[in-house]
């Protein structure tokens, strides 16, 4: 009698089943979105109103012309779209958590991380839809590209690689605090600071000296002033530098922290 030998399937490496995880959570996430395109006002309506009240409001006071003014102003206006779109991601976790959401997760043979990856990854396509608005939008009024297709696409990756190591502080708070509400409101109170202490709508020189200084520490100033030059020309290799140097440092403080404040939790 011959005897047959089964053998077993090699096990993935931890690496690919951590992103195998995340990814059909990501569809999740991502189906939830479609499901409720509501949720996308934030990085659609909400940028386009404040691109027609900023430029029609200050654009021939600040630069002369409605055209100069959009070339400085859309970028930044990106920028803090994007940022304030990672509020999102911690709310949306937050009520996963209060409905019960992750202790099914747990139950589930998967990576621990998995279910904040997926978030993340999930929620990167809102970060797709505001540059598409954006830009489009923008053309619409007259925005164009002053550089080259390659750097405008390098100034959209830029600034969607600051959300994503962003939105992990984000995911944080989303664990550690009890309410949705809670989430969003201390979000936003760190949000306004960031992106509106910046030279957003007006140039740095014309504020006053505490808010320059204020301005040239803030990493939102930094991607802002990367994103305009790639976009619309200037000095790119500092701006760049400094923001990829942000992203790396903000990724290294909150990943872990979420990741550990996560499984405390759970």
């Amino acid at each position: 009698m011959t005897t047959a030998t089964v053998h077993a399937a090699p096990a993935r490496p931890a690496g690919a089943r951590v992103l195998a995880h995340s990814l059909t959570l990501a569809r999740r996430s991502l189906t939830k979105t479609m499901r409720t395109p509501e949720q996308l006002i934030d990085v659609t309506l909400q940028p386009v109103i404040f691109i027609v009240m900023f430029l029609y409001l200050l654009g021939g006071a600040i630069s002369g012309s409605t055209d100069a003014y959009l070339r400085f102003l859309l970028p930044a206006i990106m920028v803090q779209t994007v940022v304030f779109a990672s509020v999102q991601t911690g709310v949306n976790l937050n009520t996963d958590i209060k409905k019960g959401v992750f202790d099914r997760f747990r139950s589930l043979p998967i990576a621990r991380a998995a279910p904040l990856l997926g978030s993340v990854l999930g929620d990167m396509v809102r970060y797709v839809v505001c540059v598409v608005v954006m830009l489009g939008f923008g053309y619409a009024l007259g925005f164009r590209i002053g550089t080259d297709p390659l750097s405008a696409l390098a100034a959209c990756l830029l600034v969607m690689l600051f959300a994503f190591a962003l939105t992990w502080g984000s995911v944080l708070l989303g664990v550690v605090l009890r309410e949705p509400g809670s989430v969003q409101g201390v979000l936003f109170m760190a949000m306004f600071p960031l992106t509106f202490g910046t030279n957003m709508i007006t140039p740095t020189g014309s504020l006053p000296g505490w808010l320059q200084w204020w301005v040239g520490v803030n990493p939102v100033a930094d991607v802002m002033a990367a994103a305009r030059g790639l976009m619309t020309g200037g000095p790119v290799a500092t701006p760049v530098l400094q923001t990829l140097a942000w992203s790396a440092a903000i990724f290294a403080v909150f990943f872990p922290l979420a990741v550990r404040a996560y499984r405390r939790k759970t």
